[in-house]
């Protein structure tokens, strides 16, 4: 496994398809963004690329999908055992890849990456599938499930491994093969994860990995007519793309998109738990995170004092060097995606908001080589409308906006007034209260006095541009493989 933290010239990526590392004719160039230059080159893959990986896939998915439930889990808890034997070497190239801190991806990326495969490996084990009987028309009806075939995978950049790995632990659990497009900002793991599919009893095609752009590598995926499932994570404009281009093969399509989540702060809240969890929710891993708090509504009665001591504890929460094992935050993915959540704070002032802490108002501390990184400090603002482009559009970055609210049912309209609706978080000691408040709100996952704690067999997903379908144990299940009834009469 090669030591990505220690490379002095640039890493070159090549492609995997059918259990071949393959060079490619065209490279696009991927930054460290922690001191904001080139130090890998990734494969500009295009349609011969998506076509020969294809190929591959569907050649091998006879074999792979008449493999028992048993031999699956065997190979993928095998490969998370690789996994967490180079933790520390897939930690190093997280972290150098996206901007994040080390200690969030040794404690966070990593593990999870491995568990994923754990989860399923472990979930397929124990499906069960329906059975009803006709006594009158002598009748048995029941259910069988089979895998789809070769499932289309595109990851994003701010989990690179993370969430690439919770979309191809699914598929091939169930028997399907996959072609996975990681994001061309944070293909590093990605590549690494490839050396070790055969060791970990991979069979050659079962998992092909196609580096590239979006117009290119990932819009030959979506529109490939061998193709007949697409699992997306990312933005909601390039999924508005993916339906369009998959619409003419009516593909199934999972996809977890945009969020602005709120959260809502009663004046009952527990403020010893909520402000540190709240400042968690709002600038983890730079803010860059779908599920990150960037609305906070607090009532009235408390707001001052919230306010006060959420300032004074963003003000503490420390953006710098991700190897710094000090640093809360590490730096944004790229010089462009910072100037976009920079740009926010400028719109929020012009639109009338005050930047009580973070961009503008503080100053970064960091050694002279980083000082042309992607870094920016945990912002809070207040003194906007709901109306606003801070308060309605997802900025995807460590800014968070505090308004005040004076009841219940005005809060619960102005939470949903937004065209997302992922997650929202509620803090209140007043059970009753928190059952209606999260019965109400336009979300796909509600958290009650906690944030992101999460159990994978429970549904994951949003509602509204947030996205479509659900993925997790049972929803995973259902998505990767095809329900068919069979009838037999007796």
């Amino acid at each position: 496994m090669p030591n990505i933290a220690d490379q002095r010239t640039h890493l070159i990526l090549e492609n995997y398809i059918g259990g071949k590392f393959l060079p490619c004719t065209k490279y696009v160039d991927a930054y460290d963004p922690s001191v904001g230059e080139v130090y890998c080159k990734v494969p500009d893959s295009d349609k011969e690329e998506v076509d020969a990986a294809v190929k591959a896939a569907k050649e091998a998915f006879p074999a792979w999908s008449c493999k028992s439930p048993q031999e699956r889990s065997y190979v993928l808890n095998k490969l998370a055992d690789l996994i967490d034997a180079h933790r520390e070497e897939f930690a190093q190239a997280e972290s150098k890849d996206q901007g994040k801190t080390l200690t969030y991806a040794r404690t966070v990326d990593i593990p999870r990456s491995a568990y994923n495969f754990r989860f399923f490996a472990s979930s397929i084990l124990h499906h069960t599938t329906e059975c009803t009987q006709m006594d009158h028309m002598g009748c048995m009806h029941y259910t069988v499930r089979t895998p789809v075939g070769v499932a289309g995978l595109i990851s994003p950049w701010n989990f690179p491994l993370y969430l690439l790995t919770w979309k191809i632990a699914p598929a091939i659990a169930m028997g399907n093969t996959v072609v996975a497009k990681p994001s061309e900002m944070t293909s590093v793991t990605a590549w690494m994860m490839c050396k070790l599919l055969d060791e970990a009893g991979v069979p050659a095609g079962v998992v092909n990995v196609v580096f590239g752009t979006g117009p290119k590598a990932g819009e030959a995926l979506v529109s490939h007519p061998d193709v007949p499932l697409i699992s997306f994570t990312g933005s909601t404009a390039t999924a508005q793309r993916i339906t369009q281009q998959s619409a003419p093969y009516c593909k199934r399509l999972s996809m977890e998109l945009g969020g602005k989540n709120p959260a809502i702060v009663f004046d009952d809240a527990n403020l010893d738990e909520c402000i540190p969890t709240t400042v968690s929710s709002s600038f983890s891993n730079q803010g860059e995170v779908c599920l990150c708090t960037s609305r906070i509504f607090v009532q009235k009665g408390i707001f001052n004092e919230f306010l006060q001591r959420f300032v004074e504890a963003a003000r503490k929460w420390k953006t710098g060097v991700p190897s710094d094992a000090t640093a809360n935050m590490g730096a944004l993915i790229s010089k462009e995606h910072l100037g976009k959540v920079k740009g926010y704070v400028t719109i929020a002032q012009t639109e009338g908001g005050k930047v009580l802490c973070g961009e503008g108002v503080s100053s970064l501390d960091l050694p002279v080589k980083n000082q042309t990184g992607y870094f920016m400090l945990p912002t809070v603002i207040t003194g906007v409308a709901d109306e606003s482009r801070c308060m309605q559009e997802e900025i995807f970055g460590p800014v968070t906006c505090v308004v005040p609210f004076e009841n219940e049912e005005e809060v619960i309209q102005r939470a949903n007034n937004v065209k997302y609706g992922l997650g929202a978080t509620v803090w209140s000691r007043d059970v009753g209260r928190v059952h209606r408040v999260a019965k109400k709100l336009q979300a796909g996952m509600v958290w009650t006095n906690c944030w992101l704690i999460r159990d994978l067999i429970l549904p994951f997903g949003g509602m509204k541009f947030s996205g479509v379908g659900r993925e997790g144990g049972k929803d995973s299940f259902e998505f990767f493989t095809e329900v068919k009834t069979i009838t037999i009469k007796h």
